[in-house]
C-alpha cells in the first residue's frame, strides 16, 4: 500500500470531535456521502480516509491493516496486549477525556485504597467461601491493576450500566470510565484515592506492523505536524501593543516564548508570544504603564518542536 490509510470514528460525538481538528489543523476531512465508510483529505493525495467504529479502529491498527487512526487510549490499552510492540501513541487530541476507575460502595467507610480493598477482598472470601465480583467492560485492564496491587477477585463482564452492578447485588466493586463523577454518585459509588487505572483520551496513533511506504510517511509527517502546529497555537496568546521602548526593556520578558519590536517612529510595534499562564500576568503589566494590548490566539506556531511526534513514531518503526 502506497497511501497511507487513516481511521476516522464513523460516527456520533468522536467522529465529529475528529473533523473538528483536523478542520482547525487546516486539513478538512471530506467523507464521501454522509453514511460512506471512505473519505479523503484533499489537501494531502497521498492519503485514504476510512470511517470505522472506534472499537474496531483498535484491532485494525494492530494487525497493520491502517496506518494511523483516533481512538481512545483505554480501547487501544484494553483492546492490544503489549500495546507499546503494536502501537505508537502519537499525539493526545484533547477530547475522549475520561478515566478508567475503580469505584465501592459510598458505605464501605474504611475503605480508601486498594491496600484496603485487597484486605476487603480476603475477609469476603473467608466468609463467603467465594471472591469479590468486580463488574466491567475492561477485562485486561482490570486484571493488570488488581493482580498488581494483590487483589484477589471475579472479573464479571458489564457492557452497559456497569453502575448500578453494587445496588443490584450483582458485584460488590465495578472498573468503569467516568468523566465527571455524578453518574457513579447517583449510585452511591466512590472512587478509590488511588483508583484511577488509567487517564484516557482519544489519541491519533500509529500501527507500527503497517506497511510505511515512503508516501505513507510523508503524510503522517505532514499531519502530525499541522497538528501538533495548531495545539502549540492554541496553548499561547499572542500580544500585539505599541510601546515607548522594546518589551524586554520595560517588562520581565523571562516567560515570554517569542517577541519582536519594529521601531515605528517614535514608538515601537510589538509583538509577543507567551503561555496562557503568563498572559494574565503580562497583560497587567503593560496596562499599568498604560499600554493597550491586543490580545489573540495564534492559529499555529511552526517549530522544531512540530516534527518531534514523527521523530518518535520513525525511531519506533526503526
Amino acid at each position: 500500500m502506497s497511501k497511507l490509510i487513516l481511521a476516522i470514528p464513523s460516527k456520533g460525538r468522536l467522529e465529529e470531535a475528529a473533523a473538528a481538528i483536523f478542520a482547525k489543523a487546516g486539513l478538512k476531512l471530506k467523507r464521501d456521502g454522509a453514511r460512506g465508510y471512505s473519505g479523503s483529505l484533499p489537501d494531502l493525495k497521498n492519503v485514504q480516509v476510512e470511517y470505522v467504529s472506534a472499537g474496531d479502529i483498535a484491532a485494525r491498527l494492530a494487525d497493520g491493516s491502517v496506518h494511523m487512526g483516533i481512538t481512545g487510549e483505554d480501547l487501544l490499552r484494553e483492546e492490544i496486549p503489549d500495546m507499546e510492540s503494536a502501537v505508537q501513541l502519537c499525539q493526545p487530541l484533547g477530547f475522549g477525556q475520561a478515566d478508567v476507575i475503580v469505584a465501592i460502595p459510598d458505605d464501605w467507610v474504611d475503605v480508601t485504597t486498594m491496600f484496603d480493598l485487597a484486605d476487603v477482598a480476603a475477609d469476603y472470601r473467608a466468609r463467603h467461601g467465594r471472591l469479590l465480583r468486580v463488574a466491567s467492560k475492561y477485562e485486561h485492564l482490570t486484571y493488570d491493576f488488581f493482580i498488581r496491587h494483590g487483589v484477589e477477585f471475579q472479573w464479571l463482564p458489564s457492557f452497559g450500566a456497569t453502575e448500578a452492578a453494587p445496588n443490584s447485588g450483582a458485584a460488590e466493586a465495578i472498573v468503569d470510565i467516568t468523566s465527571t463523577g455524578a453518574t457513579l454518585k447517583a449510585n452511591d459509588l466512590r472512587i478509590l484515592d488511588d483508583g484511577v487505572i488509567l487517564k484516557s483520551q482519544a489519541n491519533l496513533a500509529a500501527a507500527l506492523k503497517a506497511d510505511w511506504s515512503a508516501d505513507a510517511r510523508r503524510a503522517a509527517k505532514r499531519i502530525l505536524a499541522q497538528i501538533s502546529a495548531m495545539q502549540a497555537g492554541e496553548s499561547m496568546m499572542e500580544l500585539k501593543f505599541t510601546a515607548p521602548a522594546p518589551p524586554d526593556q520595560i517588562i520581565d520578558m523571562a516567560d515570554a516564548v517569542m517577541h519582536s519590536a519594529v521601531p515605528s517612529g517614535s514608538d515601537y510595534a510589538c509583538t509577543l508570544i507567551v503561555t496562557r499562564g503568563q498572559f494574565s500576568t503580562l497583560r497587567d503589566a503593560l496596562g499599568q504603564r498604560g499600554i493597550a494590548v491586543i490580545a489573540d490566539t495564534p492559529k499555529f506556531i511552526f517549530g522544531p518542536d512540530n516534527n518531534r511526534a514523527f521523530e518518535r513514531l520513525t525511531g519506533a518503526l526503526s
